[in-house]
């Protein structure tokens, strides 16, 4: 890959530690922080961003970091991409804003027919802009009601689907989301998802009848919930904050083969696996998954807020005034949203695939040389890793998590927690070998140390 304004110290670059952390720039702002700022943000270490380059960010202090976050998923391009830079810069000096809903501009039809064209499936689309995952959900629920005249949802445990209180409602990750929050939006139901090492109905991947869907119409619709009222089901085609579980190809064929039967819409959230995270555009593209809404946020831009709900054109029949967003489609973050697609296409979808095959190469076998680690599962550069105290039991280990998650950032390796008890590697698209196989090595020396 050629950056050829990144330096060659940040682009190929591994961490460099200058002080204590949190240094005395950042322990200053932190405590600033802590007196204005909503206590609702989960803070997992003390890092104080000034500024990135590639897979680095580098703190107030001048403590350089390697991030394996990506800011949750979002710099698909790295941070501070000079492509992406120069087109924000660009687009930034001619149209800052002009409300998309209410007047036309060209690069907004430009990103529209692109997304159209890379969405799932190959068939017609169009596409709504906001800001946000949860908005973008939010939207995708709307226009299913709207479209079916149902008015009722299945979700999965495990779901993360925003925070707002529409996605919020189809969210089961964790319940401090929800609590002191209700009630919430009515006509959600949730069922198990596919999380093979943990399955619900204690079955093996190979020999299952899958179960996690088939429980649809032998339980859910037989007895609460009418198929008749069921506007969509809802799904992460590879579950982000429930752990980055990766389901069997037998869970979509039958899933698609439920909906069909009753008329249900499928609303694929791609927040988090979309934007050639997993090594391909879209994580349902492994799966020969053709939903018939898509939701995209997080990689689209590169940092840049900006959102698409992505339906197929005979669904997105909603009138004038239906639905509409003030900022979404912003001209600025459209502009590098295009420069993002240009840049996955070009190199970054390649790379994500080869870095996260290297990635899962190693990682594959640590289930069977650390009695803590559980399972590992993932594609492309979106991985994860479960800690357990016992192989027999499986029983969760999220103080280890939560330790190795402290002990890589004194290392100068910023890696996050999904689920109960396990940690995502998710970093930019632009990481090189090295600096992965830095991140394992790290992690490695980590976990010895933490479970001698």
């Amino acid at each position: 890959m050629s950056h050829a304004t990144f330096t060659a110290e940040t682009t190929q670059g591994l961490p460099s530690l200058v002080t204590a952390l949190p240094g005395p720039k950042a322990s200053a702002i932190i405590a600033r922080d802590h007196a204005v700022l909503s206590p609702s943000y989960t803070r997992s270490y003390p890092l104080v961003a000034a500024r990135g380059e590639g897979a680095i960010i580098e703190d107030v202090d001048g403590n350089r970091f390697l991030d394996m976050n990506a800011g949750i998923a979002v710099v698909a391009a790295g941070h501070c991409h000079p492509e992406v830079v120069r087109a924000i810069q660009e687009q930034a000096a001619q149209l800052i804003h002009m409300s998309g809903t209410d007047f036309y501009y060209e690069n907004m039809v430009r990103l529209a027919e692109k997304l159209a064209t890379l969405a799932p499936g190959g068939v017609p689309r169009r596409v709504y802009f906001g800001n946000s995952g949860t908005e973008a959900v939010e939207a995708a629920l709307k226009l299913a009601r709207y479209h079916t005249g149902r008015d009722k949802f299945i979700a999965f445990f495990g779901g993360f689907h925003g925070r707002t209180m529409g996605s919020l409602s189809l969210t089961g990750s964790k319940s401090v989301q929800k609590k002191g929050f209700g009630p919430m939006v009515p006509g959600v139901s949730h069922i198990p998802y596919a999380y093979c090492y943990r399955c619900a109905y204690n079955k093996q991947p190979d020999t299952c009848a899958v179960e996690c869907v088939k429980v649809i119409e032998e339980q859910l619709l037989k007895t609460i919930l009418p198929a008749e009222e069921v506007a969509a089901i809802v799904l992460e085609p590879l579950q982000g904050e429930g752990g980055y579980v990766v389901p069997p190809q037998k869970f979509f064929d039958e899933l698609q083969a439920v909906a069909r039967r009753h008329n249900i819409l499928l609303i694929a959230d791609e927040v988090q696996s979309g934007m050639g995270r997993t090594g391909k555009m879209w994580a349902s593209e492994h799966f020969d998954f053709t939903p018939d809404i898509l939701t995209v946020a997080k990689g689209i831009a590169s940092g840049m807020p900006l959102s698409a709900m992505i339906a197929r054109t005979e669904i997105m029949q909603w009138k004038p005034g239906a639905h509409a967003s003030t900022f979404g489609g912003n001209p600025v973050a459209i502009h590098a949203s295009l420069a993002t697609i240009e840049l996955l296409e070009r190199e970054l979808i390649d790379n994500a695939a080869k870095v996260g095959r290297f990635m899962l190469d190693r990682l594959r076998t640590w289930p069977e040389r650390y009695a803590n680690v559980g399972d590992v599962r993932g594609m492309g550069l979106m991985i994860g890793i479960e800690f357990i105290k016992d192989k027999q039991t499986r029983e969760r280990h999220p103080a280890l998590r939560d330790r190795l998650e402290q002990m890589m950032f004194e290392r100068g390796v910023l890696v996050l927690g999904a689920g109960q008890n396990s940690m995502r590697l998710c970093p930019p698209l632009v990481i090189t070998r090295d600096q992965a196989e830095f991140a394992m090595d790290t992690l490695e020396q980590c976990l010895r140390e933490a479970t001698a």
